[in-house]
């Protein structure tokens, strides 16, 4: 059971409240932390290295993070970029990987880089940046408890009901605000233009599931949208934009650029 606090202001009234929350800091009663986490994932707290479990999912991605054990979670989460594995992720490699996500050209191609600019699998988490989620540390391993925070934080319509495990448009958008830190353009612009490729990816009827944020952390479901896309039935999930034609679970046309 969550330990109470009792607070007290000049007014004599009384508040018994959890210990993470602050009376006079709204926020912290409206954006609580999940507290249950450890009932699935043993020390939610300790980043993993290989591994992105969740509440859902306690052991992550087994067979892929098995296959990938060498690397980082957050490595992890690029490799699918390194098209002929030699530890560098080019320009050509970026385009390639959006369009065979389903991104358009026009899309794809405004995910290029700088012609000369290269991204070195080795040293990505050097590549952090500020006003994130917070989700990976400064060394590219994985925090459950801080995943699970996203959905406890901003998917509950009330204090009373269980987080969701989907989240809305305007709901990651008050998630994005409130990571945001002052003095950090860079990072409100890399991490809006994140997860809005996210949104644009995976959204079925307005709405992202937690467990493909998992998997699009961890990397795995870029190649399973890769082979869902070879296949006759395609990817139906995002908003269409390559050569899938689907909005919406459906195929609307079958000719993309």
């Amino acid at each position: 059971m969550t330990a109470k606090r009792t607070y007290s202001t000049n007014s004599s009234q009384t508040w018994d409240e959890p210990n993470y929350v602050a009376p006079r800091v709204p926020d912290t009663w409206q954006r609580s932390p999940r507290t249950d986490t450890d009932n699935r994932i043993h020390r939610p707290y300790v980043p993993r290295a290989t591994s992105a479990p969740s509440f859902e999912q306690p052991q992550g991605s087994e067979k892929y993070s098995s296959r990938h054990h060498e690397y980082s979670v957050l490595q992890q989460h690029c490799i699918y970029w390194d098209r002929d594995e030699d530890g560098i992720i080019w320009p050509r490699d970026t385009w390639v990987g959006f369009r065979d996500l389903g991104f358009n050209m026009l899309l794809a191609t405004t995910y290029v880089p700088d012609p000369f600019f290269r991204i070195h699998i080795d040293y990505i988490h050097k590549d952090k940046h500020g006003s994130d989620s917070g989700v990976f540390d400064s060394y590219g391993r994985f925090i459950p408890s801080r995943f699970e925070d996203i959905w406890s934080q901003y998917t509950r319509r009330s204090r009373a009901e269980p987080p969701r495990t989907s989240l809305t448009l305007s709901e990651l958008w008050e998630f994005l605000k409130g990571n945001r830190v002052a003095v950090d353009p860079f990072g409100w612009v890399a991490a809006a233009l994140e997860w809005l490729t996210t949104f644009l990816l995976v959204q079925q009827r307005g709405e992202v599931e937690k467990e493909d944020v998992r998997k699009i952390l961890d990397g795995s479901l870029f190649f399973e949208i890769r082979e869902a896309r070879k296949s006759k039935g395609g990817w139906n999930k995002g908003w269409g934009l390559g050569g899938d034609g689907f909005i919406g679970g459906e195929k609307v046309w079958y000719i993309g650029l």
